[in-house]
C-alpha cells in the first residue's frame, strides 16, 4: 500500500513538472521599441520636399557615405536594444522614404533579421515620416493606416506635420494587437506657442484608441513615439505609460536638461497578469549604452551622440535615446 502511494505521488509530480515544461515552451518574450533616428533621409532630392539640406552639395554635405555610415548605426541600435534577438516590433521617427526603408531594412545589419516594414506618407514639408518595422514571424500584420492631422483647430492654422501610423497584426497567440507609431509637431517658435499643434494631434489619436475601445471586445492597444512632450501631456483612461516611472532620466536633452519625451504608452489589459498578452507596467527602458553618449561640453555630462550638431557633422547616432520594453505572449 505505500509503495502505491510513492508511486502516485510520483506520477502527479512528473505530471505537474512536464505540464511545466510545457508552459515554458508556449510563453514567448520579445522586446518592442521606439527610436527617433534624427534625419535619416538619403541622398536625392525631391522635388515634392524641402529636402534641400540633405544633399551632398548642400551645408551639410550629406553624401552616400555619411549615409551608408548612418544606416549602419541605426541598425547597431536595434540590434543593441534587442540584445541575444532582434526586437520584434521597432518604431522609427525621422525616416524619409521607401528608400531608406529598404536600405535599413535589406543593406544594412538587419538584413538577416527579415524585417518587413509599412510607413507613412505625410504631408511635411521637410518629407519625414514615421514608420514601423516588424517580425513576420513574431506579428502578422492585418491593415495599416495613416491618420491625418488637421492643419487647424478652429482658431489657429498651423503647418503640415506627420501622420500617425495606425498597423493591426495578429500575434502567435491569436490575438490583435494595434500598434501606432507618432511622431507630434515639435516645439520649434516655442513651447508654448506650438502647444494647440500638439493636442489637436493627441486629439486625433485619443479618436483613434477610444473607437478601438469601442469595437474591440478586448483592446490591445500600444503607442510610441516622439511626442515632443513629457507623459502629462497624454492621459487616457484605459491607457499606462510603460517609462513613465523613469521621470528622472531622459530621452532626450535640451539646453542641458534631460527630457523624457519618447514614450510607449499601452492599454490597461495588456497589464493584466492572467492575459495571453503582458507586460510589465514598470517595464520601459531608456536606452543609454555608453556608445550612444558624448560630452556635452557647453552643459557638463553627457548627451546623446548625434549624427549633426547644427551643420557640424558628429557622425554619431541620434539627438534621441530609444525606449523600449518586453512583451509576453502565451501561445
Amino acid at each position: 500500500m505505500r509503495q502505491r502511494i510513492r508511486v502516485g505521488t510520483t506520477i502527479v509530480w512528473l505530471m505537474l513538472c512536464t505540464r511545466a515544461v510545457i508552459y515554458a515552451q508556449d510563453t514567448l518574450t520579445f522586446r518592442v521599441m521606439s527610436y527617433n533616428v534624427e534625419n535619416l533621409f538619403d541622398c536625392r532630392h525631391d522635388t515634392l520636399k524641402n529636402d534641400e539640406e540633405f544633399l551632398p552639395r548642400a551645408v551639410r554635405h550629406w553624401n552616400y557615405t555619411r549615409y551608408r555610415h548612418k544606416l549602419d548605426a541605426v541598425a547597431k541600435v536595434i540590434a543593441a536594444v534587442g540584445g541575444s534577438e532582434m526586437p520584434a516590433l521597432v518604431g522609427l521617427q525621422e525616416v524619409e522614404n521607401d528608400t531608406v526603408l529598404r536600405d535599413l531594412t535589406r543593406r544594412s545589419a538587419l538584413r538577416e533579421a527579415g524585417y518587413r516594414y509599412v510607413m507613412t506618407s505625410s504631408p511635411d514639408a521637410r518629407g519625414v515620416d514615421v514608420a514601423l518595422l516588424y517580425r513576420r514571424d513574431l506579428f502578422k500584420l492585418i491593415s495599416w493606416e495613416s491618420i491625418r492631422i488637421p492643419r487647424t483647430d478652429g482658431k489657429r492654422k498651423f503647418r503640415a506635420t506627420r501622420d500617425i501610423l495606425h498597423a493591426a497584426g495578429q500575434l502567435l497567440s491569436g490575438d490583435t494587437l494595434d500598434l501606432f507609431v507618432c511622431h507630434f509637431p515639435s516645439r520649434v517658435g516655442g513651447a508654448k506657442e506650438s502647444e494647440p499643434f500638439r493636442q489637436l494631434a493627441m486629439a486625433q489619436l485619443k479618436g483613434a484608441t477610444d473607437s478601438l475601445f469601442r469595437i474591440r471586445r478586448h483592446p490591445y492597444l500600444l503607442v510610441m513615439g516622439d511626442f515632443n512632450a513629457t507623459c502629462d501631456a497624454f492621459q487616457q483612461s484605459d491607457m499606462h505609460h510603460i517609462v513613465a516611472h523613469r521621470r528622472d532620466e531622459g530621452s532626450y536633452k535640451y539646453q542641458g536638461h534631460w527630457e523624457l519625451i519618447d514614450h510607449i504608452i499601452v492599454s490597461t489589459l495588456l497589464l493584466d497578469d492572467g492575459g495571453a498578452v503582458r507586460m510589465v507596467p514598470t517595464g520601459g527602458h531608456i536606452f543609454a549604452a555608453p556608445f550612444l553618449l558624448g560630452d556635452d561640453l557647453k552643459y557638463g555630462g553627457k548627451q546623446p551622440l548625434r549624427t549633426y550638431n547644427g551643420v557640424r557633422y558628429e557622425g554619431g547616432f541620434s539627438d534621441h535615446l530609444p525606449v523600449w520594453t518586453e512583451m509576453t505572449v502565451k501561445y
